[in-house]
């Protein structure tokens, strides 16, 4: 049988990190847990083509904040619309081919403006 030594973390209770107090008798309201996005249409969205070694073509969007916009789920709606693989790289979004109208229609069907 197994016990806990007095000072552990298991036996000291879990206070509020924002005011210090007990959980049960903190006042604090709860943080906000799902990010507010910016609009489609409020930003703007550039599509570049870019050459890798190899010859490799990479079509990459950029120009979006990643504060602002959910790039993953982005990426995931022109993966599938180029039927290509593809990455989120710091703030730009880099699909695998050469897929510059597929893209750029795809960002103007969900209501992004291109430019």
């Amino acid at each position: 049988m197994s016990r806990l030594f007095a000072g552990t973390p298991f036996d000291i209770p879990p206070t509020c990190d924002r005011c210090g107090k007990l959980e049960e008798e903190c006042g604090c309201p709860p943080e906000q847990q799902t990010p507010q996005w910016l609009p489609a249409n409020r930003q703007r969205a550039k599509v570049r083509l870019d050459r890798r070694k190899h010859k490799r073509m990479m079509t990459v969007v950029w120009g979006l904040s990643a504060n602002e916009t959910d790039l993953p789920a982005l990426l995931s709606e022109l993966k599938t619309a180029c039927g290509a693989g593809g990455s989120v790289q710091e703030e730009s979004i880099e699909i695998q081919g050469e897929h510059l109208a597929r893209v750029t229609d795809k960002l103007k069907q969900i209501g992004y403006r291109v430019g």
